[in-house]
C-alpha cells in the first residue's frame, strides 16, 4: 500500500515538473515560435482576431477578410512542427516564402501546407498563391485528419522540395520545378468566412539554411 501511494506521488510530482517545464522541442537546434503567453513573436497581418487562452492560440474570423501572423524573419529552407484543431468550419494553412504588398493583407508571393479539418480538403497538401493546387495527398491519406482533436504536422522546405507529415503519416513528397520564390516569411492564415476558429500550440522552427 505503501509502495503504491509512493508512486502515485512520484508520478504526479513528475507531470507537475513536465507541465512547469513547458513544451520540450521535437530535438535539437529548434527554436520555439510560440511561447504559449503571447504573439510578442509573431506580426499580426490583416483584420482577424488572434488571441491565447490557457496556452493555445486561437484565430477567429470576424470579417471578411484573411488574417495571417507572420514571422518577423525570412525562411529559406527550414522544418515547421505544431499541433493544431478545427474548431467548427475553420480553414487554414502554414504559409511560407510569404511576402504580403506593403500595407495590406494581400499576398504577393508565397505558398502554403494546406489545414482543413473536412473530408477530402487536401490537409498538407501544398497550394500555391496564384497558382492553385500544386500537390495534393494521397487519397487514401485524406482521412487522416483528425475532426475536432489535436493534429500534429510537421513540414520540411528545402529549396524548391515540399514534404509533410500529419499525425505520424508521410503525406506529401514533391520537388517544384515552377517554384518562383526560394524564401520569405512563415505565416499563418485565418481563411476568411469560416464559422469557427483555428487552434495553434507547440510551435517550433528549424532552420536549415546553413545545415
Amino acid at each position: 500500500m505503501k509502495s503504491t501511494l509512493l508512486l502515485l506521488i512520484l508520478s504526479a510530482a513528475t507531470v507537475f515538473a513536465q507541465r512547469q517545464a513547458g513544451p520540450r522541442p521535437p530535438g535539437e537546434d529548434w527554436v520555439q515560435l510560440f511561447n504559449g503567453k503571447d504573439v510578442a513573436n509573431w506580426n499580426s497581418v490583416g483584420g482577424q482576431q488572434w488571441t491565447v487562452e490557457d496556452g493555445v492560440l486561437i484565430g477567429r474570423s470576424v470579417n471578411k477578410d484573411y488574417g495571417y501572423l507572420e514571422t518577423p524573419r525570412d525562411y529559406k529552407d527550414f522544418q515547421l512542427s505544431l499541433r493544431f484543431k478545427c474548431v467548427g468550419t475553420g480553414n487554414s494553412g502554414v504559409y511560407f516564402h510569404t511576402k504580403f504588398k506593403p500595407g495590406t493583407a494581400d499576398v504577393s508571393q508565397g505558398a502554403q501546407f494546406e489545414i482543413d479539418c473536412a473530408i477530402g480538403r487536401h490537409t498538407a497538401g501544398v497550394y500555391g498563391f496564384g497558382r492553385a493546387w500544386i500537390v495534393w495527398p494521397a487519397p487514401e491519406n485524406e482521412t487522416v485528419v483528425r475532426q475536432n482533436d489535436w493534429n500534429e504536422m510537421l513540414v520540411t522546405v528545402s529549396g524548391n522540395r515540399y514534404t509533410s507529415r500529419l499525425n505520424g503519416v508521410p503525406m506529401v513528397d514533391f520537388t517544384d520545378p515552377r517554384a518562383p520564390f526560394l524564401e520569405g516569411t512563415i505565416a499563418l492564415q485565418l481563411h476568411s468566412g469560416g464559422s469557427g476558429h483555428m487552434q495553434f500550440k507547440d510551435i517550433w522552427v528549424r532552420d536549415l539554411t546553413k545545415k
